[in-house]
């Protein structure tokens, strides 16, 4: 038997941070992102030698361990024995014996919430195992337990919802770690033309979000006004977004993801560098009416719009900056799971 799971990574287009606490608990936070057709990747193999096997194919990294009810936190391959250990503790209360094999389609540090994508596909592969009794909510708030407090990594809660539920979809952070999320029923030619004029573009770079995150985290608590002043435009322009995507004024997102990354900025240090500026001004040059980072910042991907056929300067320009443009499509399906 071999269970099998997929969850696919997201675009944050819109309102990116004021999913993260203090802010969401404070002032409630709003975001709007879409999932592409690049997935993290996960398959249990169940094994009866009492063992576990963990095999990341894309970091090169294996590991073989004895089978226990709580594997040590020993910063070797952490999200998946974060995950094992509450999947014993709240569901099994025993050990389990099995091979884990993932990959994701985007490096660490991307921007494209890789990391709570990946505990995502390795909850739902768990639970198409065990027949665990988790929905989509569910489901998205264990990976986001697992990673925030049991692990104690930093970061918002956007990703783990996107990559559960899937599509075009405007959340709500509100306090209490209440999330709601509402699917868009965006018309289809709308999305093709947000898809064929939303460029793509990897810097090359990666990097770790959570300082980042951190720095916003204490801008918040120590009430910083400008940082503070900044979220709130965020979460004003995924509102404007919303209404730009459902009303089909779709050349108006430029616009919008110009004054957001503006206001991005704003937030804390280390979400812009001379790098992302230059290829910033680059694209803008080409032809985008505006762009952003996809993710917390400091590098990874962006994203750019490109109206009428502008796209082709604006890709044509950033490949001679020694990064890459990605083609990819959106998809509107979540997590799936089978078994063979």
């Amino acid at each position: 038997m071999i269970i099998r799971s997929k969850a696919p990574l997201r675009l944050g287009l819109a309102g990116g941070g004021t999913d993260v606490s203090p802010y969401s608990d404070q002032f409630g936070g709003a975001i709007l992102n879409a999932t592409i057709a690049m997935y993290a990747y996960a398959t249990i193999k169940p094994l009866d030698n009492g063992k576990i096997i963990l095999i990341a194919t894309d970091r090169g990294e294996n590991y073989e361990l004895d089978s226990t009810e709580q594997l040590a936190i020993d910063g070797n391959l952490n999200l998946a024995k974060g995950i094992y250990n509450r999947i014993v503790r709240d569901f099994t209360h025993r050990p389990l014996s099995f091979e884990l094999t993932t990959f994701v389609d985007a490096p660490p540090g991307s921007g494209l919430g890789s990391s709570s994508t990946l505990v995502v596909a390795i909850i739902g592969a768990f639970v198409e195992w065990l027949k665990l009794p988790l929905g989509e909510y569910d489901i998205a708030h264990l990976a986001y337990s697992i990673e925030r407090e049991d692990l104690g990594m930093a970061g918002g809660k956007q990703d783990q919802y996107a990559a559960t539920f899937g599509g075009v979809n405007f959340m709500e952070f509100l306090a209490n770690d209440k999330v709601i999320v509402n699917p868009l029923r965006v018309k289809e030619k709308w999305l093709h033309e947000l898809e064929n004029n939303l460029v793509l573009f990897f810097t090359e770079t990666s990097r770790l979000s959570s300082s980042i995150i951190e720095k916003q985290r204490e801008n918040v608590s120590a009430k910083n006004e400008k940082s503070i002043d900044a979220m709130h435009n965020l979460k004003e322009q995924s509102q404007k977004m919303k209404e730009a995507l459902l009303r089909g004024e779709i050349d108006k997102i430029g616009e919008i993801l110009h004054d957001s990354w503006q206001h991005k900025k704003q937030m804390a240090d280390g979400i812009s560098n001379p790098q992302i500026d230059s290829i910033y001004e680059t694209a803008m040059n080409a032809g985008a009416t505006g762009g952003k980072i996809s993710g917390a910042g400091g590098g990874g991907f962006m994203i750019f719009y490109a109206p009428y056929t502008t796209k082709y300067n604006v890709i044509s320009s950033l490949n001679q900056l020694g990064g890459k443009v990605m083609r990819y499509t959106f998809t509107n399906i979540g997590v799936t799971t089978w078994t063979i």
